[in-house]
């Protein structure tokens, strides 16, 4: 299986509260020795990947009170993850390093070269979660009135793709980089084209910037299960994140993506299914129970309310009363949490009288010993699913106990490797380090290469 550690660079990510544990360092967020300690943690561990979340607005409704977010240090304050992993790819050799970065926050063209330079600073091992925000405070902060609509986000998303795909697959020839000390050429100009791409909302000239970096395109994440979510993860996706609330919601919707995914000329071995998962292990089920209660016992309500953007109308700013059914709230922004969290309850249709403890439960938990918790992933594995994300409730413990307890145990049934395969990220998870054919980027391989009236010049070789 695949594991990643789900993260960020901020004081409360998933489990609001737990950064006042004694144990946690979340409260380090901005010390970049904590970050390349736990590096070196998670490579000495065999994770795939470290995935950092980021978000570019505060939770909320709009003109909302902040005063839980700074109190509970929710994503507030926060830094921009791709700058630390420019250091954490100096510090490992191995680990993957996953970025979230939104259509909304930065220009495709200034993207595409921050990715490249990335992926060769690693030496081929980045990844990229393509997200389309859901705050209302984000879509401000970019100079929009409010945020775009749910699934003209993701139009908006396919544009952005399109011209990212263009620099990092058609750009550049394969050849045109040639560093000739002899003859003096350092890159051959007939090998690197303008893309003139001319779309709804953005206009890119190029060329390309940076040279071809060892991927080209960095590893696609997505996350959306909405149905305007699902079908962009169907066609560009290479690892999707899911959040399924029992092994049923998961083998149906692994089911249905693949399904997508065929559809759009993909193969199923083309997408991999991470599921979220918060682990508590202990050498006996009880001690595990006992562990888990004594980590809920920090738990912020207060803090998931706010970060669920649903207790409070986006619209009016005032809360929902307490009988409101979940089904009939009207969010322009995450509409499949809301799906997830009723599906936690499925005897009966939630309320947001129900929200904090769905909310705060939302992500899956295996708590057990190392043996029930990997008899558990067997289970899930052979629901559909590909690998964890693993959600930390203290940093940087929860990954050393994964590698301490549970990870010898993942070994001897064969759902954890025992080492890492050489090559990119993408040769580490699929055996190839460029995009298959049938990924929508693979059709601007060569697409510029015929001559331009543009590129007309003088042979540089002469």
């Amino acid at each position: 299986m695949i594991f990643n550690a789900f993260v960020m660079n901020t004081g409360s990510h998933i489990q609001h509260g737990l950064w006042r544990h004694p144990q946690a360092r979340q409260h380090e967020f901005d010390d970049i020795r904590l970050w390349i300690d736990m590096a070196k943690t998670l490579e000495a561990g065999l994770f795939d990947a470290i995935f950092f979340a980021d978000v570019v607005g505060l939770y909320g409704p709009v003109d909302g009170d902040y005063a839980i977010n700074a109190r509970e240090g929710l994503q507030i304050p926060i830094n921009d993850p791709s700058i630390v992993l420019a250091a954490l790819a100096t510090h490992t050799e191995h680990l993957g390093l996953a970025l979230t970065s939104s259509v909304l926050q930065v220009h495709p063209f200034e993207f595409a070269r921050r990715a490249s330079t990335l992926d060769h600073i690693s030496s081929g091992r980045l990844a990229w979660n393509i997200v389309t925000s859901t705050q209302e405070n984000a879509a401000r902060n970019f100079g929009l009135d409010r945020l775009t609509e749910h699934d003209e986000r993701y139009v908006w998303a396919e544009e952005y793709a399109d011209v990212v795909y263009k620099l990092w697959e058609g750009s550049w020839d394969d050849a045109a980089l040639l560093k000739d000390k002899v003859r003096g050429i350092f890159s051959d100009h007939r090998g690197i084209h303008k893309i003139h791409h001319i779309g709804k909302r953005y206009r890119v000239e190029g060329p390309h910037l940076s040279a071809p970096s060892p991927q080209r395109t960095p590893l696609l994440f997505q996350a959306g299960s909405s149905s305007a979510g699902a079908q962009f993860a169907a066609r560009h996706a290479e690892a999707q994140f899911i959040s399924a609330p029992h092994l049923q919601a998961a083998i149906d919707l692994t089911s249905r993506t693949r399904a997508m995914i065929r559809a759009n000329g993909r193969s199923d071995a083309d997408v991999k299914f991470l599921q979220s998962f918060a682990f508590v292990i202990g050498s006996t089920e009880e001690e595990a129970r006992r562990k888990e209660a004594e980590l809920e016992s920090y738990i912020s309500v207060d803090g998931f309310l706010a970060a669920s953007n649903l207790g409070v109308s986006q619209d009016t700013g005032e809360p929902y009363p307490a009988d409101t059914l979940l089904a009939d709230i009207r969010t322009n922004g995450a509409q499949s949490h809301i799906e997830w969290l009723r599906k936690m309850q499925p005897e009966r249709e939630p309320t947001i009288g129900d929200l904090a403890l769905l909310v705060a439960r939302r992500h899956p938990r295996l708590v057990g010993t190392p043996e029930t918790i990997a008899t558990q992933l067997a289970q899930w594995q052979q629901a559909g699913v590909d690998g964890v994300n693993l959600i930390n409730w203290l940093l940087p413990g929860t990954y050393e106990e994964f590698n301490a307890y549970l990870l010898p145990e993942l070994q001897k049934r064969g759902l954890a490797k025992r080492e890492y395969r050489r090559g990119t990220l993408r040769e580490k998870l699929f055996g190839r380090s460029r995009l298959p054919d049938s990924h929508p980027a693979a059709h601007y391989r060569g697409f510029f290469s015929t001559p331009r009236a543009t590129d007309a010049a003088t042979d540089p070789a002469g």
